[in-house]
């Protein structure tokens, strides 16, 4: 069973988050056109004509070569062969390279990305549309990546990394191994976790690889294709742009402008761009490209380039530019034949910095489809709410709002005091009558006369409200526990738990039940009741 809510009322998603999923007129400027399976066609023409069908033959050559080590599916074959025709286009969707896939949303975005391939190609079934995970292999960040949350215990890689986390050496991660062996117990569903743990991460040697065996073992009998873009030839089809960015600051210069205008909209900026949006990437190195004066330096090194010789550079070696968060979607929007993005908040945030920018460089700008986002409960616990009277949307307030709601259900004591303070303002109605023929010191008297006694019946409220509190604290806290478990550290589910933690309890029908139940087009939050065999809890 499920229930939706509105994303802005979850109370967990930004004003332009909301205000783009709810087409707020003043957003229209910063995104090209808003999915729709209507307006999917347009966007099939406009990127028919402005994709360079030259780079489909490169394409597929480097995703034959990464996959040649993968036990591929059927489907995700056949996605890899079409994508030399014209008529394919793929829906791409990106992540960092999370340890064990990380929080739950991961799973959520490559189901958001499978659902929305499959339904393209039921609206429009003379092209090929194929769903992509975009590998974020190039970034640096290993502290955000290198661990993941299981039962409220934070199970964590330790190891001196440098570089992009792709490169890094899955050495030491046997010792993690052992620690999950224990913490995951012995049931059926945890054995199949701690042996998929140890075929991605004790059986490959670097963090990429791993993770694209893990992404195709959980997805790719959809028809996933995985990429990592981190190859010189595919980066050898951007150089234009990298140039571009080197000399003419590009991206730095529309995106200002961009962000600026979202400024006086009232909206938070999610990236600041730099002059030049690019990290050097060689063996254990990833710093940033500055220019100072008419040369380029790379930062914490020694290295240092005239114009000439690093233009020359971006030649012969393309892979040694590594975009940053700003320039990075232009790069999948070149290489790739790409109708969409499908992303959580924050990443949608930015991506509404970027139109101009991918205007200047003649670029279509993609869809942008708001991921789903899920919170998983057990049929268990849907029995104690409705045991409690409480629903789950109740639980996205805050605890205090949750507590005080909870305690008006259930009280036997009408604890709102509305009908007394209209009965007081009809009262205060005849006084104000009365003082409109005095002078103007009187009319004041009763309107601080009038306020006083609102404050003194607010203040009853709330005294009631704290003395009905405390006479069902037995109730209320029960429902708060409940809160507790599934909005961890009082945040969405998805944000924290890792999908091993349900997989647990409900096996692998889990992804099968994601792929039933998420639409991508539906654009609401959804609440998704499990119906657990193997435990209770």
């Amino acid at each position: 069973m499920a229930d939706c809510l509105s994303f802005r009322s979850t109370g967990y998603f930004s004003d332009l988050i909301s205000d783009y999923i709810e087409q707020n007129q003043d957003l229209k400027l910063f995104y090209n056109r808003f999915p729709s399976i209507e307006s999917f066609k347009d966007q099939i023409t406009e990127k028919q004509k402005g994709y360079d069908d030259d780079n489909r033959k490169v394409l597929v050559e480097v995703l034959k070569e990464q996959y040649q080590t993968l036990s591929s599916s059927e489907d995700t074959k056949s996605h890899i062969e079409s994508l030399q025709e014209p008529s394919t286009f793929t829906v791409t969707t990106g992540h960092q390279l999370n340890l064990f896939t990380g929080p739950l949303y991961f799973l959520y975005k490559i189901v958001s990305t499978l659902n929305l391939a499959k339904s393209l190609k039921e609206n429009y079934p003379d092209f090929n549309f194929v769903p992509v995970y975009w590998m974020a292999t190039e970034d640096h960040d290993f502290e955000e990546i290198n661990y993941f949350n299981f039962q409220q215990k934070k199970l964590e890689w330790k190891t001196n990394a440098q570089g992009a986390v792709g490169h890094l050496s899955t050495a030491g991660l046997d010792q993690l191994s052992k620690s999950i062996e224990t913490e995951f117990g012995e049931s059926d569903n945890a054995e199949y976790l701690k042996n998929l743990f140890k075929e991605a991460y004790l059986k490959h040697e670097t963090l990429a690889e791993a993770t694209q065996f893990l992404a195709n073992e959980l997805f790719g009998d959809y028809g996933l294709v995985i990429l990592d873009a981190d190859d010189a030839r595919l980066k050898f089809k951007f150089s234009k742009q990298i140039k571009n960015d080197l000399v003419y600051h590009t991206a730095f210069r529309q995106i200002e402008k961009q962000s600026d205008k979202l400024s006086k909209l009232g909206y938070s900026v999610q990236v600041n761009p730099r002059e030049i949006n690019l990290f050097y990437l060689h063996e254990k190195t990833r710093s940033r490209i500055v220019q100072k004066d008419e040369n380029y330096y790379v930062l914490d090194t020694d290295l240092k380039f005239t114009k000439a010789e690093v233009l020359d550079l971006v030649d012969q070696h393309p892979e040694r530019f590594s975009p940053n968060v700003a320039l990075r979607p232009l790069y999948q929007e070149v290489i790739l034949p790409n109708l969409a993005y499908i992303g959580g908040g924050g990443e949608l945030a930015y991506w509404l910095e970027l139109k101009s920018y991918f205007k200047a460089e003649k670029v279509t700008f993609p869809s942008l489809v708001l991921r789903n986002s899920v919170l998983l409960y057990s049929d268990k616990t849907s029995s104690k709410l409705n045991t409690l009277n409480a629903k789950i949307q109740d639980l996205f307030l805050s605890p205090e709002e949750l507590e005080a709601q909870h305690t008006k259900k259930l009280s036997k004591i009408d604890i709102d005091f509305g009908k007394q303070k209209q009965v007081l303002e009809k009262q205060f109605e005849d006084l104000y009558e009365l003082a409109k023929n005095t002078d103007k010191s009187f009319y004041g008297a009763v309107a601080a006369q009038e306020k006083k006694q609102k404050n003194g019946l607010d203040h009853l409220e709330k005294r009631l409200l704290k003395a009905q509190k405390r006479r069902l604290k037995s109730e209320n806290e029960l429902v708060l526990k409940i809160q507790t478990v599934l909005f961890p550290k009082r945040s969405l589910q998805e944000r924290s738990l890792n999908f091993s933690e349900i997989y647990i309890d409900y096996g692998a029908r889990l992804i099968p039940e994601l792929m039933e139940e998420l639409d991508p087009f539906q654009m609401k939050f959804l609440c998704l009741e499990l119906t657990i065999y193997n435990k209770k809890h």
